[in-house]
C-alpha cells in the first residue's frame, strides 16, 4: 500500500507558477495524457485525433502560460509531493470547452446555459505514476475548487466516473476523476446522465 500524503508533503500551485518541465513530468513520456496534452475536451473529435501530439502540446503550453505568475491566465493546477511534480487537475470555465456543448453527459435532464461564464469545470486528472493511492486527487479537487471560486466562479461541476466498492479501475478510465472523491469535498451529484457516470456539483 502506498503511503498516505501529509500536508507537510504536499504544495499544490496554479499551472503558471510551475515549471512547464514539471507538467510534462507529470504527463509522462508515453501514455494517454502524453498523447492527449489535456486538450480532448478543448475541440471537436475529429479535429483533436487528426491532430499530432507535439501540435496538442504547444497548445497546452500556450494556455497553461508556464512560468507567467502574473497576471497571465492559467487552466490548471499542479501538486508537488516532497517538492517532487505529482499530479495535474485542468480546471477553467465551462464555455472554454467546446466538446462540452455537444456532449451528452453535462446536460442530459438539465436546464443549463451553456453560456454561463460563472460555472467552471474540473476536466481531467493525471497522478505521476509512483505517487498513486495517496489521496492525490481528492486534495487536487479542494484545490480547484478554491482556485475557481477565487477567480469569481459561481460554481464547479465535474463529470466523474461512479466507482462501485472493490472495484478497480486504471488511471486511463479514471482521468475524469472519482465521484466519491469529489462528494469527500463537498460536491452534490446533480444528475446521473448513465449508470457509470455522475454530475457532481458544488455552488459558491
Amino acid at each position: 500500500m502506498a503511503e498516505q500524503l501529509t500536508a507537510e508533503q504536499l504544495r499544490i500551485v496554479p499551472a503558471n507558477q510551475a515549471k512547464w518541465a514539471d507538467i510534462q513530468a507529470v504527463f509522462g513520456e508515453r501514455g494517454d495524457a502524453h498523447t492527449c496534452q489535456c486538450q480532448w475536451f478543448k475541440m471537436p473529435y475529429t479535429q483533436w485525433q487528426a491532430t499530432p501530439w507535439q501540435e496538442l502540446e504547444e497548445r497546452e503550453r500556450a494556455i497553461t502560460h508556464c512560468g507567467e505568475p502574473s497576471p497571465a491566465p492559467t487552466t490548471g493546477l499542479v501538486a508537488y509531493l516532497g517538492g517532487e511534480p505529482a499530479g495535474w487537475v485542468a480546471v477553467e470555465p465551462r464555455v472554454n470547452y467546446l466538446r462540452l456543448r455537444t456532449m451528452r453527459v453535462p446536460w442530459l435532464g438539465r436546464a443549463e446555459d451553456k453560456d454561463d461564464p460563472g460555472v467552471w469545470v474540473i476536466t481531467c486528472f493525471v497522478i505521476r505514476i509512483g505517487f498513486r493511492g495517496r489521496g492525490l486527487m481528492g486534495e487536487l479537487v479542494s484545490a480547484a475548487a478554491d482556485f475557481a471560486q477565487r477567480r469569481g466562479a459561481t460554481a464547479v461541476e465535474a463529470y466523474p466516473l461512479v466507482v462501485k466498492p472493490g472495484e478497480r479501475l486504471g488511471w486511463g478510465e479514471l482521468y475524469v476523476g472519482s465521484a466519491s472523491a469529489f462528494a469527500r469535498a463537498g460536491f452534490a451529484e446533480v444528475s446521473r446522465p448513465s449508470e457509470r457516470r455522475a454530475v457532481m456539483r458544488l455552488d459558491f
